[in-house]
């Protein structure tokens, strides 16, 4: 074969520091365009950006020659300096060091498409923080970890 062909697409969830609820109505939408033009210009198309006061969630086809490591450092570390430099209430803004970083197979696109879309009603249906959201997504992803050290 002379060509290489791939379907990387990701859904990546990560947080504010401390979860502190910074990502505020006024702010949210263009920071997540902002999101979505940070991964285009790292070679990326953006299917998805959305969240809450204190997190967000990505759907993103990425490059193969870029690792996913390399495109959050660059990702989180470009947004919060914008959201520093456009939001002067947000001086203080930056993202947690972690982040999670799930593969989506191309029939399930639509559906985190509008599990991202749908946050508020989704927190608003079942009730739970960033905390509960991530642990049920690491368990529905296979992902052993262990409670106690998952947000030191």
């Amino acid at each position: 074969m002379a060509q290489s062909y791939t379907n990387l697409v990701y859904h990546i969830v990560f947080s504010t520091k401390d979860r502190r609820p910074i990502i505020t109505d006024e702010n949210k939408s263009r920071l997540y365009e902002y999101i979505g033009g940070s991964i285009r210009g790292l070679g990326g198309k953006s299917l998805g950006v959305g969240g809450m006061s204190d997190h967000v969630h990505i759907l993103a086809k990425l490059r193969p020659d870029k690792s996913v490591s390399n495109v959050m450092r660059e990702l989180k570390a470009n947004s919060s300096g914008w959201m520093k430099r456009v939001f002067p209430d947000a001086s203080d803004f930056s993202w947690q060091n972690g982040y999670g970083a799930f593969t989506v197979s191309a029939s399930q696109i639509k559906a985190v498409q509008n599990y991202i879309a749908n946050q508020e009603e989704h927190h608003k249906k079942y009730n739970y923080g960033f905390r509960g959201e991530f642990i049920k997504i690491l368990r529905a992803n296979d992902v052993e970890f262990e409670e106690k050290y998952l947000f030191k």
